[in-house]
């Protein structure tokens, strides 16, 4: 992707990224490389399995708030992401 002034920087798990509006949260996620979103309730790492909001695997911390859905969120300038790989 080609860093132009309209993009935003998010930062994932510490990492600074840029992403162009409109760019979900979950496809940010998985841009700077990161495969767990969560944690299973045995410790496996899961990700997005539906892409529409259905089965929560894909759930983040945003800006402080836990137990997002990265799927149904887009970034905004400034974010601030964490997965269950930070």
């Amino acid at each position: 992707m080609n860093d132009s002034p309209a993009d935003y920087r998010i930062t994932v798990n510490g990492d600074e990224l840029r992403v162009s509006p409109g760019t979900s949260v979950a496809a940010a996620v998985a841009l700077a490389g990161f495969a767990g979103f969560r944690r299973s309730v045995a410790g496996a790492p899961r990700g997005p399995l539906c892409g529409m909001g259905i089965c929560f695997e894909c759930r983040v911390e945003l800006d402080g708030r836990a137990g997002v859905r990265s799927c149904m969120a887009t970034c905004h300038d400034g974010m601030i992401v964490r997965t269950a790989d930070a």
